[in-house]
């Protein structure tokens, strides 16, 4: 894959290395030409130097034939445009921006762009580590509002059905896996001993989950 990656900053390096070992072929964009060091000897890559929201520089990035865009700049509104510029105009398949005000992550998903917030993904994580909880997250969904979890399930909960660990529009089971096997539930699906079960919760979910546990 083709991917562009506009801010050589921290995130933007470490994506450009991540993805380069992946395989993929990385152009970076930066207005100043010095961060271009911090990607090191080994990056094989193009780098361009201009504003990643200006259209002649994504041009000369090879936007047109580009396969996904990472906008990660320390500034949310020079993501968003070109986030924006790239899906909207350029018409790129895969687009995302880093944001740092969750508050506006939301409103920028409503455009159909996706965000990430490290903002919101590291205070949940932070949450997580402080507190005693029965469950562990494994990924992070949006700016960090929804949680995928998984969680052994309690001895109580054996012969109970996906009902009995659901609340709506805050907890909701989404997989379980059974001797190796991880399969969607329904309705009818009942509880066996030695589940690994796998919910989405919200941020408010996560307190009304537990006396669902038998922790209240």
């Amino acid at each position: 894959m083709k991917i562009i990656i506009v801010g050589c900053g921290r995130l933007g390096v470490r994506l450009a290395t991540i993805l380069q070992m992946r395989g993929h072929q990385i152009t970076v964009i930066d207005n100043d030409p010095t961060t271009f060091e911090r990607l090191g000897p080994t990056f094989a890559g193009k780098k361009v130097i201009g504003i990643g929201f200006d259209r002649d520089v994504l041009i000369r990035a090879g936007i047109e034939k580009a396969d996904g865009l990472a906008a990660v700049t320390s500034s949310d509104e020079a993501n968003v445009v070109a986030a924006r510029l790239a899906k909207q105009f350029f018409k790129v398949p895969r687009v995302t921006a880093r944001v740092y005000d969750p508050r506006k992550a939301e409103i920028y998903r409503r455009f159909g762009i996706q965000t990430i917030s490290p903002v919101a993904i590291g205070a949940s994580r932070l949450a997580e580590l402080l507190s005693t909880s029965p469950y562990k997250v494994v990924f992070n969904v949006g700016g960090g509002e929804v949680d995928i979890v998984e969680l052994e399930l309690p001895a109580s909960l054996e012969g109970r059905g996906i009902r009995d660990l659901a609340i709506a529009g805050e907890v909701q089971v989404v997989a379980v896996t059974r001797s190796g096997k991880t399969f969607l539930p329904n309705d009818g699906t009942a509880f066996k001993q030695g589940d690994l079960v796998h919910l989405a919760i919200t941020s408010a979910g996560g307190d009304r989950l537990r006396p669902l546990l038998g922790l209240a």
